[in-house]
């Protein structure tokens, strides 16, 4: 019994070596614990969030107004306003015919994010040398300043476009 007491005893006492190597271990993942936290902390302050109000928007046909393009009317669902500039939503609607002379206009958006849907019709449009046709119930995403061109769409074609952030510049390259 006085031996098996002597052998506990001796697996707790450890050498000066290997305590301080066991010290090093605990102090290096606390000061990495310490570092990653602090980054969460800083993440957490970077920005504060908007404050957005709840807004809502009905269709109605005299609700589109002249915009960016002399092409299309626009819609604007009150989502810039509602976000406090955060993001901008409306509703496209081409205006008939399409006329590539008008339409075919080399640009690109200065944006975050850029995501659009096709509510009716089709929309052609070349985006840095690939050629789509999006039709009804398409959606696709622009990455932020790709060059693009609308080519060509259909009489009676509505887009939802989503763009982060509300207040953006459309640079033209032609």
């Amino acid at each position: 019994m006085a031996t098996a007491k002597k052998m506990r005893k001796g697996k707790r006492a450890m050498s000066p070596a290997r305590t301080a190597r066991k010290t090093s271990r605990r102090s290096s993942k606390l000061a990495a614990r310490r570092r990653v936290a602090a980054g969460r902390s800083k993440a957490k302050t970077k920005a504060a969030p908007r404050k957005q109000t709840f807004v809502f928007s009905h269709h109605h046909p005299a609700a589109f107004d002249a915009g960016l393009r002399s092409y299309a009317k626009y819609r604007d669902l009150g989502i810039a306003e509602a976000t406090n500039g955060l993001a901008r939503a409306h509703v496209i609607k081409m205006v008939p015919p399409c006329d590539p002379k008008v339409v075919s206009k080399r640009h690109y958006h200065d944006v975050e994010f850029q995501m659009i849907y096709v509510l009716k019709g089709w929309i052609t449009g070349e985006y840095e040398g690939e050629v789509v046709t999006m039709r009804e119930g398409s959606c696709w995403l622009q990455p932020p300043k790709i060059k693009h061109t609308v080519l060509d769409y259909s009489d009676d074609c509505e887009v939802l476009e989503i763009i982060l952030p509300a207040d953006f510049d459309t640079v033209e390259l032609e």
